[in-house]
C-alpha cells in the first residue's frame, strides 16, 4: 500500500467516526447551533437604534457613522418622525448602511398604518424582519386573540415579499390574564409558518419568568432576542434599569446558549437607561461585551 493510499484511508476513518459522533457531539467541530451563534453573537451582533433615541434624531449619518465604529454589524431600527429610513429613501439607507459595512436587518414599526408599503421596502433593501414593538396590556385573554389573528394577517403580507413578521415582548405578556399568559396565547394562536417572536429577554426576567424555559417550550419560534442587562440589586418588578452589558444580573452566558440550542438566530443589544454614562458611551462599552461574549 502506498503513502497516499494509506494517509486517504486513514483521513476517511476520522471523518467517518465524526460523522457517527454527530447525533452526540453536534457533528464536526465548528458545525454545531452553539459554535454557529458564538461567531455571530462576536462578529455580527446587531443594536436596536432605540438605544440611541436622544442622538440619532440629531444627526443620523454622524451617530450611525459612530455606530459602525463600534464593531456593530447589524442594525435593528425603530419608525421614529423621520420614518424607519431617518429621512433617507430606503434604498439610499440601503446604500449608506453598505458604505458602512453594516446591515439593516429589522424594523419595529406600525404595523396598522401603511404596512404593504412597508413590507415592500423592506424586501426591496434586504431586511429580513417586521417587527411589531408594542402592543400594550389587554383586558381579555380574546384580545390577544385578536391581536394573533392580526399578526398572522400582517406576517401573511411578509411572507408574500420575501421577509418574515415577529412580535417583540414587554413583561405585560408574562403576566397572568384570566389565568393564562398572554404570551402562551399569542404564541399557540399565530402560525409558525407566519409569524416568529422577539425575546426581550430583559422582560421577561422583569416579569419573573425563565427565558430558558421558554427557549425550550417554544424551540424555532424565537428567531431574534434583546440583548439587555439588568441592574443588580434592585425590586423584581421595578422599571427602566437596563445596564451596560455585562454589569447587571442576568446571566447571558447561560441563556444565550440555550437560545442558540433552539433556533436563535439575530442577537441585538439594547440598552434604555444610562444611569452615569451616556447611550453613545453605553453603546460602545455593549459592543465591547459582545465582541469578547464567551458561552457557559
Amino acid at each position: 500500500m502506498n503513502y497516499q493510499r494509506r494517509d486517504f484511508l486513514r483521513l476517511s476513518a476520522a471523518i467517518g467516526a465524526g460523522l457517527a459522533l454527530g447525533p452526540l457531539t453536534g457533528g464536526l467541530t465548528g458545525c454545531s447551533p452553539v459554535s454557529k451563534a458564538q461567531s455571530s453573537i462576536n462578529n455580527e451582533f446587531g443594536l436596536q437604534l432605540y438605544t440611541l433615541r436622544d442622538d440619532l434624531p440629531k444627526d443620523p449619518k454622524g451617530v450611525l457613522t459612530q455606530v459602525a465604529s463600534m464593531g456593530y454589524k447589524q442594525l435593528e431600527g425603530y419608525e421614529g418622525p423621520q420614518g424607519m429610513f431617518w429621512g433617507m429613501s430606503h434604498t439610499d439607507f440601503k446604500k449608506f448602511m453598505d458604505d458602512l459595512g453594516m446591515k439593516f436587518i429589522t424594523s419595529h414599526c406600525n404595523i396598522n398604518q401603511d404596512f404593504e408599503r412597508k413590507a415592500a421596502q423592506a424586501a426591496a433593501i434586504g431586511m429580513k424582519y417586521l417587527i411589531c414593538p408594542y402592543l400594550g396590556p389587554q383586558k381579555s385573554l380574546d384580545d390577544y386573540k385578536r391581536a394573533a389573528d392580526t399578526f398572522n394577517q400582517r406576517g401573511e403580507v411578509c411572507r408574500k415579499n420575501g421577509i418574515r413578521f415577529a412580535y417583540h415582548n414587554h413583561d405585560y405578556s408574562f403576566k397572568p390574564t384570566d389565568g393564562q399568559l398572554p404570551q402562551d396565547v399569542m404564541m399557540q394562536a399565530t402560525n409558525k409558518d407566519l409569524v416568529d417572536f422577539e425575546m426581550d429577554i430583559y422582560w421577561v426576567v422583569n416579569a419573573g419568568e425563565n427565558p430558558e424555559a421558554w427557549f425550550q417550550k417554544y424551540p424555532n419560534r424565537f428567531r431574534l432576542c434583546h440583548v439587555k442587562d439588568r441592574q443588580k440589586g434592585v425590586g423584581a418588578t421595578t422599571q427602566n434599569v437596563s445596564v451596560v452589558l455585562g454589569t447587571g444580573s442576568i446571566n447571558f452566558p447561560q441563556i444565550l446558549k440555550t437560545a442558540a440550542q433552539n433556533g436563535m438566530k439575530y442577537y441585538i443589544v439594547e440598552q434604555e437607561a444610562y444611569e452615569g454614562t451616556t447611550p453613545l458611551v453605553a453603546a460602545r462599552e455593549d459592543a465591547a461585551y459582545m465582541k469578547n461574549f464567551r458561552f457557559a
